[in-house]
């Protein structure tokens, strides 16, 4: 029987956690996206540049999973909490996920990207924390009238007030 590879693929969070990353017997993967988040300079430049020496890869995802991770987090109502680099690394979970032999999983401390993976049925695993242990569901409203959103809006259409958002259901995770 074949061992499945391990594919991490990493988030920015991991980078910018400070913490050394030492993964064995993996394949660490990122986006062109995150690259783009981590900042010349200092030390957690510095510490992207010697991954990449050690093999950290980056690749792009597909337009087609880039599309489908986005519907899942507008459902979710995480696409207000989620930047562009989050969602190319979701999407390129998801192209991996489709491989055989691998086993993909999201390496990453962000909440958003652990609740839409969570949804898309992607492995994660927090770095620097345990991880999230519910999923959200989140919808809009306006603190002055009250009123309902299902899409992220800023100010209210009936009274002008600022938009907060808020959970609209709470899912235990199942581990």
């Amino acid at each position: 029987m074949n061992k499945k590879k391990k594919v991490f693929i990493v988030d920015t969070s991991v980078f910018l956690s400070g913490k050394p990353l030492h993964i064995e017997d993996a394949t660490l993967i990122t986006t062109s996206g995150v690259s783009s988040e981590i900042q010349p300079g200092g030390r957690d430049f510095r510490s992207f540049e010697l991954l990449q020496e050690k093999g950290l890869m980056i690749e792009s995802p597909s337009k087609q999973s880039l599309k489908e991770m986005k519907a899942i987090a507008e459902k979710t109502g995480d696409i207000m909490r989620l930047s562009s680099a989050d969602l190319e690394v979701l999407a390129l979970a998801y192209d991996f996920s489709k491989k055989e032999n691998i086993e993909v999983i999201i390496l990453t401390d962000d909440y958003s990207i652990q609740n839409v993976a969570d949804v898309a049925h992607l492995v994660f695993q927090g770095f620097s924390q345990k991880g999230i242990t519910k999923r959200f569901k989140w919808h809009w409203r306006c603190p002055g009238c009250g009123k309902q959103f299902n899409e992220s809006i800023s100010i209210c259409s009936v009274c002008g007030t600022e938009i907060k958002t808020v959970r609209q259901r709470i899912q235990k995770l199942k581990k």
